[in-house]
């Protein structure tokens, strides 16, 4: 089976979900993530995740020192725009896996291997949960030297890293190395991947992770779902019956990528409580809507 291991840089505090996020790690065996963090390590972790501690100032003095910038970040929400560079960094971390990949924590998984079969990690060397861009929340990228420094292909790259302030290159601008001329025809779109090594077999295709984004959901209805269900690793909704490779809740968590169209205020911005599932019924399920996480039953 083609390995898989996802990085995860991330300093503050876990957010009130977290054990609902590694329990839906934990059903995705096959796949390891490595935290690389200054909070302080859950108790009962799943064994496919590995957590290495360090302060956020000297993480910051690693990215100097193997980028050969200066990362002087003004917050740790810089460390999206440094994602693209993560196999490069921690290339001891990947070492012996097939693919390398980043993503967010605010998610739960369903079964990713369901999507992300050998057959398609054997076809493809790039996979993004997008259509139209690079994934943030995940994004997979074949380990080897050419993928781990796409991110040089990025233009004025140390610049931009060296800026403190957040530019999405996780998503906008590393999304140019591998979806150029997007508004060309396909034919002519399929003549440019031929010659384009990045291009050639790049894997974007939508999974509908994303609610309350400003585009209709699968079926072509503006409404997306208003429940989702996770229960023994699998992922469902309140409007679907096929399953779906994860949830990503960011627009309930925050209006800060909210389109307009989708209201002003998040769902769960003035709750005081998301997290209503105790320790000891995880294993039973849980469901996500907009008034946080929930029992099954």
């Amino acid at each position: 089976m083609k390995s898989i291991v996802i990085l995860v840089p991330y300093f503050g505090q876990w957010p009130e979900w977290f054990n609902l996020y590694l329990e839906s790690c934990r059903y995705n065996s096959n796949i390891q993530w490595v935290f690389i963090t200054d909070c302080e390590i859950p108790c009962n972790t799943p064994a496919n995740t590995t957590f290495i501690t360090t302060t956020f100032a000297e993480y910051c003095l690693l990215v100097s020192k193997r980028l050969h910038i200066k990362f002087t970040p003004s917050s740790a929400y810089k460390l999206c725009d440094l994602r693209p560079t993560y196999g490069y960094i921690h290339h001891e971390l990947i070492k012996g896996y097939d693919f390398w990949g980043y993503g967010d924590i605010d998610v739960i998984y369903g079964d990713i291997r369901h999507f992300y079969t050998d057959e398609l990690l054997s076809r493809y060397n790039t996979l993004s949960t997008h259509w139209h861009k690079a994934s943030g929340h995940l994004f997979l990228l074949k380990n080897n030297p050419l993928f781990t420094e796409a991110f040089k292909r990025i233009p004025s790259w140390q610049a931009l890293l060296e800026d403190p302030n957040h530019h999405g290159i996780d998503e906008s601008k590393f999304s140019k190395v591998f979806l150029r001329h997007k508004k060309y025809p396909s034919w002519l779109r399929n003549i440019y991947r031929l010659k384009d090594p990045y291009q050639r077999k790049a894997y974007f295709k939508e999974q509908y992770s994303t609610i309350l984004s400003p585009d209709p959901w699968l079926d072509g209805q503006w409404e997306h779902p208003e429940e989702w269900k996770w229960e023994n690793g699998k992922l469902h909704n309140s409007r679907n019956d096929q399953e779906f490779m994860y949830l990503h809740f960011m627009n309930w968590k925050s209006n800060a990528w909210l389109d307009k169209s989708r209201g002003e205020t998040a769902a769960w911005e003035n709750l005081s409580t998301l997290n209503h599932v105790t320790t000891d019924l995880v294993n039973n399920g849980f469901k996500i809507n907009r008034t946080g996480f929930h029992p099954l039953g």
